[in-house]
């Protein structure tokens, strides 16, 4: 698997540790702890060149309060803003969501590689996705919904801790409705009104059993889910080379100069974050 940088061509990006400058155009409730934030870049010129590609990250800085990175949800090519879906879990995201629309932020990015989806054109694809871990998986979604025709059967798993927990629950009609796409959801646990699955993502795999042939499997979630989810994978015959994670390791800078998110002579921020299993390995190997 190859993957593609994109980067931003503006003067400006000459100092990569200046944010540009961008307005709050809408803020969305996700959940009651997440929301998705619209962010338009105020300079007309850097927001022409602005390109980002799928999987790709942005830092968000909330002026007196710090920045934090967090994973670009939205796609590039609709050229409909910059989105990001933040859970208030620290300082900064506690920050982002204090603020309202028209209140200015700071866009620092784009950072990393992408998903190479143009090496899933007429595959398989079974995507998996937990919690707040599904804010890079709707980027892949829904670049798939946008040319549904260039990709095989697509399954998506998308799981949460409660139903009060699942994240961008206005796309799952549209996702469902796609030709050839099948969407799953549970929740670890349930409440009175939820009529779905109660279960481990593990477990909904093991049941499931996505068909490895012609297919690549993508994950993002907790690292618990994530391991476990990977031992399914591997019983059902997928290789490391099929399957595909996003490292969510700590970066400060994006630009592989603090040293925060290496292994070894690697930087998740330069090199990733997107990776095959085979990739992670070879890390490890070396490391």
């Amino acid at each position: 698997m190859t993957t593609e940088t994109h980067e931003c061509t503006c003067a400006s990006r000459a100092n990569p540790f200046m944010p540009y400058l961008a307005k709050i155009r809408s803020i969305e409730d996700l959940t009651y702890d997440v929301k998705l934030f619209n962010l338009e870049l105020l300079d007309p010129e850097i927001r022409e060149k602005f390109e980002y590609g799928v999987g790709q990250f942005g830092f968000v800085s909330v002026f007196g309060i710090g920045e934090a990175p967090f994973d670009i949800s939205s796609l590039g090519h609709r050229k409909a803003g910059i989105e990001f879906a933040i859970r208030r879990v620290g300082t900064v995201s506690r920050g982002m969501h204090e603020l309202q629309v028209d209140d200015v932020v700071g866009v620092r990015g784009p950072f990393g590689n992408t998903f190479p989806m143009h090496e899933y054109k007429g595959k398989d694809l079974v995507i998996i996705g937990g919690g707040i871990g599904m804010a890079p998986m709707r980027s892949v979604i829904n670049y798939i919904m946008d040319f549904r025709d260039d990709y095989g059967d697509v399954f998506i798993l998308n799981g949460a801790r409660s139903p009060q927990d699942l994240v961008f629950k206005p796309e799952f009609e549209i996702w469902q409705s796609s030709p050839r796409t099948r969407l799953e959801l549970t929740v670890d646990r349930g409440d009175e009104s939820w009529k779905g699955r109660v279960d481990l993502i593990p477990t909904v795999v093991a049941e499931v059993k996505p068909s490895p042939k012609n297919a690549v499997a993508i994950i993002c979630g907790p690292p618990i889910m994530i391991k476990f989810t990977l031992q399914q994978l591997k019983k059902l015959e997928f290789g490391d080379d099929q399957i595909v994670t996003t490292l969510e390791s700590k970066m400060k800078c994006g630009i592989g100069k603090c040293g925060r998110c290496n292994v070894g002579e690697h930087y998740v921020c330069l090199e990733g974050p997107v990776f095959t299993m085979a990739q992670i390995n070879q890390f490890l190997e070396e490391f």
